[in-house]
């Protein structure tokens, strides 16, 4: 009999440490799961048609903001402001503005003619021992009348340049400014002969091919 309650309590003994095994099997199990749902879970999923309403909304604010900022046509502006639509992946239409070549007017250009006297123009200067050796040639932007009074008149004119140079001085004529001078009086002398000679003058700059003082 001893033997027998003996063998019945074992039996029972492990029976319960089956159970508290299998319990804490479950509850270590459900602790599992439960850490890896918060780590791999992560929460719910973003819903996607949420962030395409979000896109299309900010496509929207986008386009009236454009819409907003262009500038409205001044009427006496010949640029006009036209919108180019086109319709995007989710068929909804996107206007920007089109761009427009604006008319330019052509500005017309006159052709510039020139003449050079053959040779040089040699002559002493004024108060000095040194003298001064020049080539010079003219240039108009009127009719080729002009040239030929020059290459007509070239003979006159050679002495009215000389002239005009021996009134200056050896500094007179020194650095840039000094040629200019010169060359606007060559230039002023020489349509006060064509004037004179043919009613019209008609030279517009005096150039020096070269320039030498010696």
């Amino acid at each position: 009999m001893a033997d027998n309650k003996e063998e019945e309590s074992n039996k029972k003994g492990g029976i319960v440490k089956i159970a508290i095994f299998a319990v804490a099997g479950l509850v270590l199990l459900g602790v599992g799961l439960g850490i890896g749902a918060l780590i791999f879970g992560g929460g719910s999923e973003p819903d996607p048609s949420a962030e395409i309403s979000e896109i299309i909304e900010g496509k929207d604010k986008a386009q009236e903001n454009e819409k907003e900022n262009i500038p409205v046509e001044n009427a006496d502006d010949e640029t006009e402001v036209e919108m180019e639509c086109t319709e995007n992946a989710d068929g909804e239409e996107e206007c920007v503005p089109k761009k427009k070549v604006k008319k330019v007017n052509v500005e017309e250009k006159f052709l510039t003619t020139y003449y050079e006297f053959p040779g040089n123009f040699t002559t002493n200067l004024r108060e000095s021992k040194k003298f001064l050796q020049v080539t010079v040639g003219v240039s108009t932007q009127y009719d080729e009348e002009v040239m030929t009074n020059v290459e007509s008149h070239q003979l006159a004119m050679r002495g009215i340049i000389l002239g005009v140079m021996s009134e200056y001085s050896d500094q007179d004529v020194a650095g840039r400014d000094g040629k200019q001078a010169l060359s606007v009086s060559i230039k002023d002398a020489l349509n006060e002969f064509l004037l004179d000679k043919e009613g019209f003058g008609g030279v517009e700059g005096i150039h020096f091919t070269s320039f030498v003082i010696q």
